[in-house]
């Protein structure tokens, strides 16, 4: 069974793409829509890592990573941070926050792959 990926996005239309496009790819997808039901999907799921949007309704992406980051049980998934803005101020808050990478939207799949590549338990 492939890696379980959590995916923390709002955008129905950004997230089935994704969901699809990793699925193909022989992950296991789990799906949270806001930042607070992502920080819930991480303790019952247990995924390999997380997808999370950084523009999210009732918690936001920043708030969430650093909620995770913050917690013992959760600070060791990797957490990829995903937004629209490509300004290298929100790749340093990102970071800051806790995430351990970066991807810009439209997201560039290969990039991604390589990233989640990168912080994927073997």
């Amino acid at each position: 069974m492939g890696k379980k990926i959590l995916i923390v996005e709002d955008n129905e239309m950004n997230r089935d793409m994704l969901s699809r496009r990793l699925v193909r790819k022989g992950y296991e997808i789990v799906i949270a829509v806001d930042g607070a039901a992502g920080l819930e999907m991480m303790k019952s799921e247990r995924p390999d890592l997380v997808l999370m949007d950084m523009g999210l309704p009732v918690m936001d992406g920043w708030a969430a990573t650093a909620n995770a980051k913050a917690d013992e049980t959760l600070k060791m998934i990797p957490i990829i941070a995903l937004t629209a803005h490509a300004l290298e101020a929100d790749r340093v808050r990102a970071l800051e926050a806790g995430a351990d990478d970066f991807e810009t939207k439209p997201i560039n799949l290969a990039g991604l792959l390589e990233k989640m590549t990168v912080l994927l338990p073997a």
